[in-house]
C-alpha cells in the first residue's frame, strides 16, 4: 500500500473496538462504538516541512481523533481514515 497525504492531511488505521464490556457482556458487530484511537500511517508533506507541526506527531503514534472526522477509504481490503492534522485531540504515549 503506497498511501500519501496532501498538504495538513494524515493517515489513520482504526483500533479495533472492544467486544465485550466492563461486566463481560459480549457485544456484537453492530453494537460496538466506533473507535477514537488510531495509529498514523502516513504523513502529509506540509506537516513534515513544517518545523513546528513536524515535532507533534510522527508515523505509527497512536492518536485519539474527533469522531465525525475525516473520510474513510478502503485499499487493499484495508480501511483507512484521511484526516486533516486540526482534527486529531491528542497523541497517547
Amino acid at each position: 500500500m503506497n498511501l500519501k497525504p496532501l498538504g495538513d492531511r494524515v493517515v489513520i488505521k482504526k483500533l479495533e473496538a472492544e467486544e465485550r464490556t466492563k461486566s463481560g457482556i459480549v457485544l456484537p458487530s453492530s453494537a460496538k462504538e466506533q473507535p477514537q484511537m488510531a495509529e498514523v500511517v502516513a504523513i502529509g508533506d506540509d506537516i513534515t516541512k513544517d518545523d513546528k507541526k513536524k515535532d507533534q506527531i510522527k508515523v505509527s503514534d497512536k492518536v485519539i481523533f474527533s469522531q465525525y472526522a475525516g473520510t474513510e477509504v478502503k485499499i487493499e481490503d484495508e480501511e483507512y481514515t484521511i484526516l486533516k492534522l486540526n482534527d486529531i485531540l491528542a497523541v497517547v504515549e
